[in-house]
C-alpha cells in the first residue's frame, strides 16, 4: 500500500539532493571542525562555507548565524540566554497564546527564576493583534516573542508591525520561524528581530539540526559550556554532516520558493473545496486570508469526540495526518489544544481538529484519494462528545 503522507507540518521528508550532500558528507568529512589537522581543517572551512552559504538565504552576516540541535534549542536559548544576560535591564517577558510548547515552557523555567511573563490573547483567526501586545509592554520589559506562522493553524503573524513597537519601546524582539522559513519570504536584513529561530526538518532536511540567528550588538549567555565553538556561545562539536544538509535544504526551498507556494496554495484550495462540497458540517479553524499554503485545520461539528478515531482510521487506508502539533501530542490527559482554545473553541473542539499539511511532494490524487478515504470513514462514524 502507498502511503499519502500529509503531516509535513510536522516533519517532511529529506529531499533527495538534501540526502546527497547529508551521505557524502558522512562519509568524506568526519574530521572534527576545531581539530588542528587537515581533516579537521576541511571540515572547519566546510562549515564556514555553510554558514555563509545560509546567511545569503537569510539575508545576514554570516557571523549572526549558530548552528543547533534543532528549534527546540534555538528557541530556549533564544529566551533563556538573552533573558538571563539582560536581568539587570528587566524581568519582564511578552509572547503570545499560541507559541509553541518549547517557548511556552521556557517562559514557565523563567517564571521561577524571577521572571514575569505576559501572554497576550489572539483573535478569533489565531492573530496577535499589535495594539495589544503594545499596551502590554511595561518600563521592565526586555523582550517580546512572537511566533511568525503558527504550526497548527498556519496563520502567519505580523511580526515586521511587532518588532517595530518593540524596537520604538527599546525592547528586543524574537521570532520562532521554524514553520514559515524556506515556505514564505524570511528576511533579517528587512525584520526588526532580534533573534529568528529556524531549523531543517520542517525545509525536507534531516533532523536534529537548526540555526539561531542573533543580530550583532544583541547579548545572549549559552545554554552549553564546553569547548567554545561557534565563537564561543553554543559549546559541542558541530555536526558537520547535518549542517551543510540543512543548509542545502535552505537553498532548495530558497530557489523553488514561488513556484512551490503556488502549487500548493493550489492543492490546499483543492482539498477546501472538496471539504465544503462533502460534507456539511465542517469548519475551518484559522484565517482564510493571512495563512500559509498547505496547513489546512478543519473539525467536524458535533463530531469533535472521534478525531482520533478518525486519525487511526485514516492511518489504517494508509494517510498520515495529525490532530495538531506532533509534540503537543506527547502531553498525556492533556485538555486539548492550547492553540484552538486561544482562538476561543471550546472543551470539545479544542481536541476535535485535524490538521492536513500539504508538501513538496504531495499530488492533486493525494487530496482526491484523502477526500474519498476521509468520506468514506466519515459515514461510519456517529457523532460523540467528550471532555
Amino acid at each position: 500500500m502507498r502511503r499519502i503522507y500529509l503531516d509535513n507540518a510536522a516533519s517532511t521528508p529529506v529531499d533527495p539532493q538534501v540526502l546527497e550532500i547529508l551521505t557524502r558528507t558522512s562519509l568524506e568529512c568526519y574530521g572534527n571542525a576545531s581539530s588542528m589537522h587537515s581533516d579537521g581543517t576541511r571540515a572547519k572551512e566546510l562549515l564556514e562555507y555553510a554558514r555563509s552559504g545560509l546567511a545569503s538565504v537569510v539575508n545576514c552576516h554570516p557571523e549572526e548565524l549558530y548552528f543547533t540541535s534543532g528549534g527546540t534549542e534555538a528557541n530556549n536559548w533564544a529566551l533563556k540566554g538573552f533573558c538571563l544576560a539582560n536581568r539587570s535591564k528587566g524581568n519582564h517577558i511578552i509572547i503570545s497564546s499560541i507559541e509553541h510548547d518549547c517557548i511556552l515552557n521556557s517562559c514557565r523555567w523563567l517564571q521561577k527564576q524571577g521572571f514575569i511573563i505576559t501572554i497576550v490573547p489572539v483573535d478569533g483567526f489565531g492573530i496577535t493583534q499589535p495594539d495589544i501586545l503594545e499596551r502590554a509592554i511595561s518600563d521592565k520589559t526586555i523582550l517580546v516573542s512572537v511566533m511568525h506562522v503558527n504550526n497548527e493553524l498556519g496563520t502567519i503573524q505580523p511580526i515586521a508591525e511587532i518588532g517595530r513597537i518593540a524596537h520604538e519601546k527599546k525592547v528586543a524582539f524574537h521570532t520562532d520561524a521554524c514553520q514559515s522559513f524556506g515556505k514564505i519570504p524570511l528576511d533579517a536584513g528587512e525584520l526588526a528581530a532580534d533573534m529568528i529561530s529556524i531549523n531543517a526538518h520542517k525545509i525536507y532536511g534531516p533532523k536534529g539540526v537548526g540555526a539561531l540567528f542573533i543580530r550583532k550588538g544583541t547579548d545572549i549567555e549559552p545554554l552549553l559550556h564546553g569547548g567554545g565553538q561557534e565563537q564561543g556561545i553554543r559549546s559541542t562539536t558541530e555536526n558537520i554532516p547535518g549542517i551543510t544538509a540543512f543548509v542545502k535544504a535552505a537553498e532548495v526551498c530558497h530557489s523553488v520558493q514561488f513556484e512551490e507556494q503556488v502549487r500548493i496554495d493550489h492543492l490546499s484550495g483543492k482539498l477546501r473545496d472538496n471539504l465544503f462540497r462533502r460534507f456539511e458540517n465542517v469548519y475551518f479553524n484559522g484565517s482564510p486570508e493571512h495563512n500559509i499554503p498547505g496547513i489546512v485545520n478543519f473539525s467536524f461539528s458535533g463530531q469533535e469526540g472521534q478525531a482520533i478515531r478518525l486519525l487511526l482510521m485514516l492511518d489504517e487506508e494508509g494517510i498520515s495526518v495529525s490532530a495538531g502539533s506532533a509534540c503537543s501530542s506527547n502531553h498525556e490527559g492533556s485538555g486539548g489544544s492550547h492553540v484552538l482554545r486561544a482562538i476561543g473553541r471550546d472543551p470539545v473542539e479544542s481536541r476535535g481538529a485535524v490538521r492536513v499539511s500539504i508538501g513538496r511532494y504531495n499530488t492533486e490524487s493525494d487530496i482526491e484519494q484523502f477526500c474519498d478515504s476521509l468520506t468514506r470513514i466519515m459515514q461510519k462514524l456517529n457523532p460523540i462528545y467528550s471532555f
